[in-house]
């Protein structure tokens, strides 16, 4: 063999040393190939998954039906007129005369048709106390709370004609226009506010500028390049707002890590006396493989949202699989590249106050130096203890409820709109959110047709599913009638939802379905939130299945040793355990909401434990695989296992621990958000982070492998005919340009 870069093996090795040698070439190709992704995808534009392609079941069926037949549902508005106090009746005069005025300010308005009197349309509440008078906005309902204003205004007006009536107005596009006001910038702000979080500690974690822009540029330039690649796959696969939420998130948090894991390593071999070229290789052979190994595994977690045949998650698994595999790519090859070219000068930008380093030094940290030491002096106390605490942090999921969010859920009563909801649906019982049927018939005004309608209409109402009024509006030109049904229970998910089976079950068989030819799926709120439980509740074994069997295989591949891909497993599933049990107790159960801002909701958003479990399991990944690759390391050098985990654990515990700051950091901002669904995820994130950035890695590894000794290493016969992806050799091959031997002259394979 020639020279020690010769023998340095795998992609991670190979594409840091040429990126190196042609550095000018390979920052070129990555500015290329990120403006080529934007370019073209903006070219492209992005294709966002339809209301049809939603969801499987009724539906699905129901949005195929209004989208084949070119129906644009508009935004319906109601108003609710309802006495103060017990005094007036919808009988009375004064009562008649808001009504009147109501229609009158709404029609004048010019933004709104089809507007009904309650008093031809029967929307009286059953004390009588409260009347809805309904209407639609003109023009697309997706914009129609830009147009809203003017009604709301007129509606005003008449309240303050009305003092003893509570005169309210709510429906899609008033809710569309006060959550914009309210919440409008949320996300945006969340964005926004990711990247100067990251640098902020990124410069304290590294001192300088220059150290610390570089990760934020490389996380910054995945995302660009991952959106431009969004738009070009959303012509396959469709994508969403949400989709680009949820890889913004990934892609900064992965892209930090990554670039953080490589500049880490390649300063401290800078600091311990290699010159700049021999320190590079070392961090590509030892830290690239790393970032190699975990993202990949990343990739696959990712990858198991597409299991779910939800649209939405399809779209944010994509999403996520790509960034991950951009910013992966992007910190083995263009990161080895502007190291190589800036040499000394990464250095530049010094903060004064952070000058003072350890210089030709072990940058161990004293923290982790003491626990490490107690942990390895008693591992079967250090095991009991973590592991039992984790497992007393994750009894509460045991008992997790999930549901789709009612609006006083998601946004608490904070808006006085939220309080008109709950008026609303006290009033009439599911009236907000009808369950919705559409009937498509070869003709709808057939007698059979329009006998079967009125019979449905009857029975939803004698069955006991709904109080009515049942409300059929006809679409003659396209033989299709909607037919609207206030479901018994309102806002109690539960109740309605039994409402809901009723009308599936037992009402609509007995009616629309005896009508040959006739198509009724029923759709709305209630009814998509339970289609949507259904589908995922059938997509969470093969996605649980899928992720665990392929990041067992993918460790066992990587570290050749069948104990480290069976603890990988297990210590994972630990840490989401604790997520979920966290989740559980913060917002099922009220403990301690009100320190995250939160409120107990008594239940988590449907597809939340899904999403953290692919999202948590493949983040944690890069701190399993970077701590574990750092041991392994050792051990090739000749460490005995004690010593090879105290050594790795240590050196790696300044970038886990800035890189856990950072996630923690950018999750947490998602935790301040005003959505009930968006804190949860954000609070699960940075908790789970945390946890396992601290008590997985700082404790409970090193514990278990302290335990476990030279059987870390066990790979039995049988699987060594399994490809050997270890590939790269320990630092020492890289310098001197040949590996550790055994006392038999042989490479020492761990």
């Amino acid at each position: 063999m020639g020279n020690g870069e010769a023998r340095v093996r795998g992609f991670a090795a190979r594409a840091g040393g040429w990126s190196a040698r042609h550095r000018w070439a390979a920052v070129g190709i990555w500015v290329l190939f990120v403006v080529l992704a934007v370019g073209l995808g903006s070219a492209a534009g992005r294709v966002d998954v339809k209301d049809s392609d939603q969801l499987k079941g009724e539906t699905h069926t129901a949005a195929r039906i209004i989208e084949d037949a070119g129906i644009d549902e508009p935004a319906g508005e109601s108003v609710l007129i309802q006495a103060r106090g017990g005094g007036l009746k919808a009988t009375d005069a004064e009562f008649r005369s808001a009504v009147t005025a109501v229609v009158s300010a709404v029609e004048g308005t010019g933004e709104v048709t089809d507007v009904t009197s309650p008093y031809d349309t029967k929307t009286i509440s059953k004390d009588g106390r409260s009347a809805l008078v309904q209407f639609d906005m003109r023009g697309a309902a997706d914009t129609a709370g830009e147009r809203v204003e003017p009604v709301l205004k007129a509606v005003e007006g008449v309240q303050k004609d009305h003092a003893s009536l509570r005169i309210e107005e709510i429906g899609g596009a008033s809710m569309m226009k006060t959550f914009d006001d309210a919440f409008g910038d949320d996300f945006k702000k969340a964005e926004y506010s990711a990247v100067p979080v990251a640098l902020g500690i990124l410069l304290i974690a590294f001192g300088a500028l220059v150290a610390a822009l570089l990760p934020v540029a490389l996380a910054v330039t995945a995302i660009m390049a991952t959106m431009g690649l969004m738009g070009l796959v959303s012509h396959l696969q469709p994508m969403s707002d949400t989709a680009n939420s949820v890889m913004l998130l990934v892609g900064m948090a992965v892209g930090v890590d990554y670039c953080l894991f490589y500049l880490r390593r390649e300063r401290e071999e800078r600091e311990a006396g290699h010159d700049a070229q021999t320190a590079l290789r070392i961090a590509a052979a030892t830290s690239g493989r790393a970032i190699v190994v975990s993202g990949v595994t990343v990739c696959v977690a990712m990858a198991g949202m597409l299991f779910t045949g939800l649209a939405e998650f399809e779209a944010m698994g994509l999403a996520s699989l790509m960034v991950v595999a951009v910013a992966m790519v992007g910190s083995v090859t263009v990161l080895p590249a502007l190291l190589s070219l800036l040499g000394g000068r990464v250095e530049k930008g010094r903060i004064p106050f952070l000058r003072r380093r350890k210089r030709g030094g072990s940058q161990d940290s004293r923290f982790w130096t003491a626990v490490l030491r107690r942990v390895l002096a008693r591992p079967v106390i250090a095991v009991a203890v973590a592991a039992g605490a984790l497992l007393a942090i994750t009894a509460p999921a045991l008992g997790m409820k999930t549901q789709q969010f009612t609006l006083d859920q998601e946004f608490g009563d904070s808006l006085p709109i939220v309080q008109t909801y709950n008026r609303l649906n006290e009033a009439f019982p599911g009236g907000s959110e009808p369950a919705e049927v559409v009937v498509k018939a070869d003709d709808i005004n057939a007698p059979e047709v329009k006998s079967a309608l009125a019979d449905f209409r009857d029975r939803a109402i004698s069955s006991g599913a709904s109080r009515g009024p049942v409300e059929i509006k006809l679409h003659d030109t396209q033989n299709v009638a909607f037919v609207y049904v206030p479901l018994v229970g309102g806002s109690d998910q539960d109740k309605a939802g039994a409402s809901l089976d009723t009308l599936r079950d037992e009402v609509r068989p007995a009616t629309l379905g005896r009508v040959d030819g006739v198509e009724a799926p029923i759709t709305g709120q209630i009814a998509g939130s339970k289609d949507f439980n259904d589908q995922l509740a059938g997509a969470v074994v093969p996605v649980f299945a899928f992720v665990v069997v392929f990041a067992f295989a993918l460790m066992l591949l990587s570290f050749r040793s069948l104990t480290i891909a069976l603890t990988s497993i297990v210590l994972n599933l630990l840490s989401v355990g604790a997520a979920y049990g966290i989740l559980v107790a913060v917002f099922q159960h009220g403990w301690g909401a009100s320190l995250v801002g939160a409120e107990g909701v008594g239940a988590i958003i449907t597809w939340l434990p899904l999403f953290l479990f692919v999202i948590l399991f493949g983040l944690s990944m890069d701190y399993h695989v970077f701590v574990v690759s750092r041991i392994r390391e050792a051990r090739l050098r000749g460490l005995e296992t004690k010593d090879a985990i105290r050594h790795g654990v240590v050196t790696t515990a300044g970038v886990v621990t800035s890189a856990a700051v950072i996630m923690v950091a950018v999750f947490a901002i998602f935790g301040t958000l005003s959505m009930q669904s968006m804190k949860q995820m954000g609070v699960g994130l940075a908790a789970a982070v945390l946890i396992d950035a601290t008590i997985i890695r700082g404790v409970l590894l090193p514990a278990v492998m302290a335990l476990l000794g030279e059987r870390n290493w066990y790979l039995p016969k049988w699987l060594h005919r399994l490809p050997d992806l270890t590939h790269d050799e320990a630092p020492q091959a890289v310098v001197a340009g040949q590996g550790a031997r055994d006392d038999e002259g042989e490479p020492v394979r761990v």
